[in-house]
């Protein structure tokens, strides 16, 4: 068969009108929702369209809509270099929270990459942008508003670009990272903890930055000397590199404060071949979406964020300001600490004398 008889021709909204035997007008309209048509004429319109393979032009819909129904999500986590964000458990649950919210309001999700040529992700016919985890004066979100874009973001990234742009565009939805850092370093230290070590991102995303900055403060108030490893990347290989370097310390910590994404299991199993128990001889909080954490032995507690109801809600925001509609400018939310076994308490063992600073 040759390729010219392979072709199968378009199918035009003037063919599905004849063979509807409407016009092409009560046709648009009863496939766009449109109009004021018997429920028998739409439906009898779109069975007839099905039939024949009719697909809408997308590029007529858009420049006669001047919208694409499609909402791009990015994290901007490590934008030095591409990485597949989805991969890990926070960002997994997001994109899929994020796809499932906007299908609801008839929207599809396109995913950006972390990292590109400049602008770009402006080449993209997109109605909203959801910008996860911005970097200090992100580019990407000053980009798409000044571009006519509405932007989902924290209030750091909008603020960043609020002289000049489009603000009416911005959105936010935002923790209050400080605040739920202190609260798992209150709850180590209740549980007998006096040399608490922290796994950080080294990016300039304000997650990373405020938690961090938090624990800084913690320790000077108590007169204590903080420990910090950073990756210099995503990934949970280099997660599990940053938590043995602590532990291989001189002085190991008796706690640790994972902010970044970890395998439950293998965090344990690093921990493990070390010859340390959890929670004996190390007590442990790990910020994770990943499920497992809940079923490793011992149970280990986390610090979430929320995926999906912020996904919801930003594109709740998003969705209201594409379609013109009032709503709210943006929402702050509190980070679910659930404590379990990983961090119940120490108990030392006979001649293992307690870590302390000067």
């Amino acid at each position: 068969m040759s390729q010219s008889d392979r072709f199968v021709p378009r199918v035009r909204l003037v063919d599905v009108a004849r063979a509807a035997g409407v016009s092409k007008t009560t046709v648009s309209a009863a496939l766009n929702g449109t109009g004021r048509l018997p429920a028998a004429t739409r439906e009898h319109v779109r069975q007839v369209a099905r039939r024949l393979g009719y697909r809408p032009n997308a590029t007529a819909r858009l420049l006669r809509t001047g919208h694409a129904r499609l909402l791009g999500l990015v994290a901007r986590e490590y934008v030095e270099t591409p990485w597949v964000y989805a991969e890990l458990a926070y960002f997994g649950q997001l994109v899929i929270a994020t796809t499932r919210a906007a299908l609801a309001h008839g929207y599809g999700v396109v995913l950006l990459p972390t990292s590109g040529p400049d602008d770009c992700w402006l080449d993209m016919p997109l109605d909203g942008v959801f910008v996860v985890d911005p970097v200090a004066g992100d580019p990407m979100v000053g980009d798409f508003l000044a571009a006519g874009v509405p932007v989902v973001s924290d209030r750091r990234a909008l603020a960043a670009v609020a002289d000049g742009s489009r603000q009416e565009l911005g959105r936010w939805v935002d923790f209050d990272h400080g605040d739920a850092a202190r609260g798992v370093l209150d709850h180590l230290e209740a549980a007998g903890a006096e040399r608490i070590a922290v796994v950080a991102g080294a990016t300039t995303a304000c997650f990373h930055q405020e938690s961090v900055q938090a624990y800084r403060d913690w320790c000077a108030e108590r007169g204590r000397s903080p420990l910090v490893s950073y990756l210099s990347g995503p990934g949970v290989r280099r997660a599990l590199g940053a938590v043995e370097e602590l532990l291989d310390d001189p002085v190991p910590p008796d706690a640790l404060f994972v902010l970044v994404e970890a395998n439950p299991p293998l965090l344990l199993d690093a921990i493990q071949r070390r010859g340390l128990s959890v929670p004996d001889d190390l007590l442990l909080v790990c910020t994770t979406e990943d499920p497992a954490a809940r079923y490793t032995k011992p149970p280990i507690s986390t610090l979430g964020f929320l995926p999906g109801e912020t996904a919801e809600t930003a594109v709740e925001l998003l969705v209201d300001c594409v379609e013109d509609r009032e709503g709210d400018r943006g929402r702050l939310f509190t980070a679910d600490f659930q404590a379990r076994a990983s961090s119940a308490g120490l108990r030392r063992r006979p001649g293992r004398a307690p870590h302390r600073t000067s």
